[in-house]
């Protein structure tokens, strides 16, 4: 108390001024029409900067948010447009049994949505690092894909992390087909440019176009048919003359994938047990 009488009786001459120049301002602009119009515009007009800084601001901040829901969103679009083109290619009934085929289609992925906290792009064997894991429900073989077409599958998982082989690694091997053609063969990447990887076995009389759409197969568990893997740039010879090589333009950008979904399947755990059952007995048979 001792210390606020001695500051107010040592500057009490500057508080008085102050008091007095509010009081004087205000008078101004209260019995003033012309000066008070123009506090009032200069006010909003601070006023409407300020909301507006605040508003960017808010948008920024939010942008993480807004990406996660835009990827999701695209990966459920790619997903049910597969599924419409299918239906479409095999029937011509009436829209509400395409709707219900669509709805029982997709009920059997869900996704799980993360951000990828470590990415190496300019390696032979490059990675990635993603913020869920087992306790969040990710599995090894899980399927990640992004807003703009598959990223790779998940190698290892940790209890709240997962390390993901991106197509962009030599050791990827991702089943993919041409789309409405139905022609497929295995992609894979040659170590050297990141937006570019090729199309294996596809067989000689295939009809083939620049521009076309390289999709998932579906001939595994790991990923969902339908979905977008890149373009095809140009067609050539596999290395054994016996099938097409296709240059695929990759849609997924990896110098700049933050937003991912992991794809899981209720039924995915019934297909690796038989797959891992067929390994065993295959040789006992031979």
């Amino acid at each position: 108390m001792y210390h606020i009488i001695e500051f107010l009786r040592k500057y009490y001459y500057i508080l008085i001024f102050i008091v007095l120049e509010l009081v004087s301002f205000w008078a101004l602009f209260r019995f003033n029409n012309y000066q008070g119009s123009v506090w009032l515009t200069s006010a909003n007009s601070t006023v409407a900067k300020v909301n507006r800084l605040y508003f960017d601001c808010q948008t920024y901040w939010n942008l993480g948010d807004v990406n996660e829901k835009l990827a999701a969103e695209n990966l459920r679009l790619q997903q049910e447009n597969h599924v419409l083109r299918e239906a479409l290619h095999d029937t011509k009934s009436d829209g509400g049994w395409i709707d219900s085929l669509t709805n029982e289609h997709m009920k059997n992925y869900q996704y799980i949505s993360a951000k990828v906290v470590v990415n190496s792009n300019g390696k032979k064997n490059n990675y990635m690092v993603i913020d869920r894991g087992e306790e969040d429900g990710v599995r090894k073989d899980m399927g990640v894909v992004c807003g703009t077409g598959v990223a790779g599958v998940v190698l290892l998982t940790g209890p709240n992390h997962s390390l993901v082989t991106p197509i962009i690694n030599n050791h990827s091997d991702i089943s993919c087909r041409i789309r409405e053609e139905n022609y497929f063969g295995s992609l894979q990447w040659d170590g050297k440019n990141p937006r570019i990887a090729y199309l294996d076995e596809i067989p000689r009389y295939a009809k083939i176009k620049k521009g076309g759409v390289i999709e998932t197969s579906g001939f595994s568990s790991v990923f969902p048919p339908g979905l977008y893997v890149g373009k095809i740039n140009s067609v050539g010879d596999s290395p054994d003359g016996q099938s097409f090589r296709l240059e695929v333009e990759l849609g997924t950008d990896f110098n700049t994938v933050r937003d991912v979904n992991i794809i899981t399947t209720p039924y995915k755990a019934a297909i690796d047990t038989l797959q891992s059952r067929a390994m065993r007995e295959s040789p006992q048979e031979m």
